[in-house]
């Protein structure tokens, strides 16, 4: 299962706080291939955009080790996963098919997907007639290795494939530039892909300045998700490997998951490869005096409603010290660079008030 079907791993349910629809079966978009998608700006941003647009061969490495030859750069791109669907619209590359269009808007927020764009249904299943018929050049996809059986049975049909890497617990903010950098070559905007991880990097920078300076009780944190399944509620901690707990380590902040908590307070569904475990609210005392940080369901789910009920949340230190903070709704925990920027910005507006 890739990282962002992890993210909405409980999606069948319907009560998954991430996305509640992010992965169920999706009316496709019937939209005609003739035209380019990407012929309108999808963005302040990119109407104001005046970086170049490569026209040469493209010859590269992917994220799984297949080399990827491409006689110019590509143009008409499919897209399997809501990261690659961000980072593609940053560039300033509108997809012309994409994977749970719907999912997409309701669920991420940085970047906005354009009316027109093909839906080809669900991520774990495509609907491959509807895929083609859109006429891509390039299709997107996410894999762990070269062999996964997705790419070769999009392969089969003659369109090129790239694979980026699904994650990267070692490191999970390399492996979101990379995924972008690589898709900035694919399509010729490599110049852009370098212009907005710059920015990205400044805006880090600042950021964690403004929490050096932050005078605050700790800089212990956690950040968490969750979803209610059968009446039960079930708390999902992020640890390390995951992008937003990495960020949070960028910014200065001391993560508190730690592997001698889960194996005391977890309750199953650890994931090291995207940092991922499960607990319940009574596995929260076990941080301590932690900053605590959390999904914004907007109701969806109603996971924070039923958290905010339990009567333990109310007796942790962060929540009686008004240091228990949920993120901005639609902020994607699985995005590229704007995203990020989005998560950073979460975690400073709070702390910069401290």
């Amino acid at each position: 299962m890739n990282r962002a079907r992890r993210l909405v791993a409980a999606a069948s349910t319907g009560l998954i706080v991430l996305a509640a629809t992010a992965c169920g079966t999706t009316d496709t978009d019937t939209a005609e291939p003739e035209g380019t998608a990407g012929a309108t700006p999808a963005s302040q941003s990119c109407a104001e955009d005046t970086t170049t647009t490569s026209t040469g061969p493209v010859s590269f490495t992917d994220g799984v080790g297949r080399q990827v030859e491409l006689d110019k750069p590509a143009q008409r791109i499919a897209v399997l996963e809501w990261q690659q669907v961000e980072d593609a619209l940053t560039l300033c590359v509108t997809p012309i098919a994409v994977s749970d269009a719907e999912g997409y808007r309701t669920w991420v927020s940085a970047e906005e997907l354009p009316a027109g764009v093909t839906d080809i249904g669900t991520r774990e299943e495509p609907d491959l007639d509807t895929l083609y018929a859109a006429e891509p050049d390039l299709i997107v996809v996410e894999a762990f290795g070269a062999d996964d059986e997705t790419i070769a049975r999009l392969e089969s049909r003659g369109v090129p494939v790239m694979a980026t890497r699904g994650a990267n617990p070692a490191d999970p903010i390399g492996n979101m530039r990379e995924v972008f950098s690589m898709i900035g070559e694919a399509t010729g905007r490599s110049e852009r892909a370098d212009q907005v991880l710059q920015e990205f990097d400044e805006h880090l920078a600042t950021a964690k300045q403004q929490v050096i300076d932050a005078d605050l009780p700790t800089k212990d944190f956690l950040f968490f998700d969750g979803w209610v399944q059968g009446g039960n509620l079930t708390v999902r901690p992020y640890g390390d490997g995951a992008l937003f707990t990495e960020i949070g380590k960028e910014l200065g902040m001391n993560p508190v998951w730690t592997d001698d908590i889960n194996e005391a307070h977890g309750n199953g569904g650890v994931d090291p490869s995207y940092g991922l475990a499960q607990t319940d609210v009574e596995g929260l005392v076990a941080v301590g005096d932690a900053n605590l940080f959390y999904a914004n369901d907007e109701g969806v789910g109603g996971y924070v409603a039923a958290l905010e009920e339990n009567p333990l949340w109310a007796t942790l230190p962060a929540v009686q010290e008004g240091r228990a903070h949920a993120f901005p709704a639609r902020v994607w925990g699985a995005g590229g660079p704007r995203s990020c920027a989005q998560a950073i910005d979460a975690y400073v507006d709070v702390l910069d008030q401290k």
